[in-house]
């Protein structure tokens, strides 16, 4: 049973925590952690007195819920519990029989760092200002409140382990976001792996080379330095454990059940890497299927009359990372045989991550703490395979935006139930925060799906909103898609996002109906058939908009 004082001046004295209100960039949400170096006994006392009077410990009740927070890199809903027919998702399945499926859940921004760092701060973009894998939080925001340091604070223990925030925007993949955490974790390495793979000779080439990469950056030019790494690998039969995300959930089991056998409440965060590229699995989750099970994506261009800058290649494939692939100032293409065994490699990955959510069921259900722990379950975006020729994520149609999202409060009865009206990944946190009774930081932008956990169809938004920007004319333009139960309707402004200009002329808009285009193949915004929701979306548009301070004119240039 948990106590009800969640922190207690020992912990404090422990700790030398003093949390310090501060009205600085976001009003209530100014509150600030700092870890004090060491000092003598007696100044250490006043501190911590100090502390105490500033933040006293919370008292709630003892059946205060814990929280499973897992992440999931580049999933698309490719799952058996969305209707995927292919996949084999067993334990995707077996959450499903207790969680709301929210089946038009969209990220906020298609890239990792920018989509991590608005669920975690339960912020849009435009607001952390991370729209790229190279801006840190805190620098933008030194004194946000994240949503594991949100339960931080209120007396839970928080853990995280593996991939929850990008690395590039927090403090590295060892330090991760100190703030956030009770204890950050590293996941143990395997010593027959370099750079993610188990191949001799990379492995060799790896360690031939004049020093070892630590960073992400540093790996990336490893990757290069070697002549790129395989994009895809599944011919060794290995335990899980071989690959890091066996690793993980080695190391998340080991937590949880250290968890749930201590008095305080958790937040414990498990983030997986695959999906991710490359597409590297043990082989018995290759041999759940065949080759003849996949075939290339038959929506091979871009929509008609979309603006060709919407497009991108597959940047991040084709970079020079992957020895294997055509790289992007190659003449050469994706064909057909290669495009299959990486979408089989894709899905090689999804079974991978399935029988990793599985054992943390098992503990959870084994550790005695299953019925009083709410689990949510998300991905950082979509993905595209092939589709309008596109690979990986960064761009704002439905195979990059749609994410997984799934939540299962175990306190109550089993809950199946599909959701189908627009929700967006920021609204995780005012949820979490409701479900455990906490009070929600006051400018969350989000809203509380917690009426649809507890039975409500009712919609809680017109739509989910997502950005990605694009070069154009020599210059950057952002990019904003509202997609609604029916339609995706996308803005691109042409405006100094980086510089804090609010206003520009519309440049470019596209309009997608999924009730008759579900694959986009033709933008609809020129359409006659279609000026009536084309009218309804802008207006959509044009209320968020002005409740985010932009400003613009509508002057498509392809009009």
């Amino acid at each position: 049973m948990h106590a009800t004082v969640r922190k207690n001046a020992h912990s404090l004295l422990a700790e030398a925590y003093v949390y310090q209100y501060t009205k600085k960039s976001i009003g209530l949400r100014s509150l600030q952690l700092s870890i004090q170096p060491a000092m003598n006994m007696k100044h250490l006392l006043l501190r911590v007195t100090q502390g105490l009077l500033i933040c006293a410990p919370t008292l709630l009740p003892a059946n205060t819920p814990n929280i499973l927070f897992i992440a999931v890199d580049d999933l698309k809903p490719t799952l058996s519990n969305y209707g995927d027919s292919i996949t084999q998702t067993p334990n995707f399945d077996r959450l499903a029989t207790h969680a709301v499926t929210f089946t038009n859940a969209h990220c906020q921004q298609a890239v990792c760092g920018p989509s991590r760092a608005s669920v975690l701060t339960g912020l849009r973009p435009d607001q952390t200002k991370v729209w790229d894998l190279a801006t840190r939080i805190r620098n933008e925001l030194p004194d946000v409140i994240t949503l594991p340091q949100h339960f931080k604070v209120n007396g839970y223990q928080t853990v995280g382990i593996g991939k929850i925030f990008d690395s590039r925007s927090v403090e590295g993949p060892i330090l991760d976001d100190p703030e956030s955490w009770s204890r950050f974790i590293q996941a143990p390495a395997n010593p027959n792996e370099e750079l993610g793979s188990l191949y001799p000779e990379i492995v060799a080439k790896v360690r031939a080379a004049s020093s070892p990469a630590t960073t992400h950056a540093e790996e990336m030019g490893l990757r290069r330095t070697i002549g790129g790494i395989p994009a895809y690998e599944g011919q060794y039969e290995v335990s899980d454990e071989a690959y890091l995300d066996g690793r993980i959930a080695k190391t998340a089991i080991d937590q949880l059940e250290e968890l749930a056998a201590g008095e305080s409440p958790f937040f414990l965060g498990v983030g997986f890497h695959k999906p991710h590229l490359p597409f590297i699995a043990p082989k018995q989750y290759w041999d759940l299927y065949q080759p003849s099970d996949f075939a290339p994506d038959p929506t091979r261009s871009m929509p008609d009359q979309a603006p060709g800058y919407h497009y991108q290649p597959g940047w991040e494939l084709r970079n020079g990372n992957y020895a294997d692939i055509p790289p992007l100032s190659s003449p050469e293409v994706i064909d057909d045989a290669l495009a299959t065994t990486l979408i089989h490699g894709y899905y090689a990955c999804v079974s991978y991550i399935d029988a990793q959510l599985g054992k943390l069921l098992d503990t959870l259900k084994n550790s005695g703490a299953a019925d009083n722990t709410i689990i949510v379950l998300w991905s950082d975006h979509g993905y595209h395979l092939g589709d309008h020729g596109i690979w990986c994520k960064h761009t704002n149609y439905e195979q990059a935006t749609r994410s997984v999202l799934m939540i299962a409060d175990l306190r109550g009865p089993k809950n199946a139930s599909e959701y189908a009206h627009p929700v967006e990944l920021l609204d995780i946190y005012p949820t979490l925060s409701q479900l455990a009774g906490i009070n929600p930081p006051d400018d969350l932008a989000g809203s509380s799906l917690t009426p649809i956990l507890n039975g409500s169809n009712t919609p809680i938004k017109t739509a989910a909103v997502s950005q990605f920007d694009r070069k154009f004319d020599g210059r950057k333009i952002m990019g904003y898609a509202w997609r609604s139960e029916r339609y995706r309707y996308i803005e691109w402004i042409d405006r100094r996002f980086r510089k804090g200009d609010m206003s520009g002329p519309v440049v470019d808009v596209e309009l997608y109906d999924y009730r008759i285009d579900p694959n986009e193949t033709r933008n609809l915004a020129h359409e006659a058939s279609h000026q009536e929701a084309l009218y309804q979306m802008q207006q959509i548009a044009e209320a968020y908009k002005s409740a985010h301070g932009l400003q613009t004119s509508y002057a498509p240039k392809s009009q």
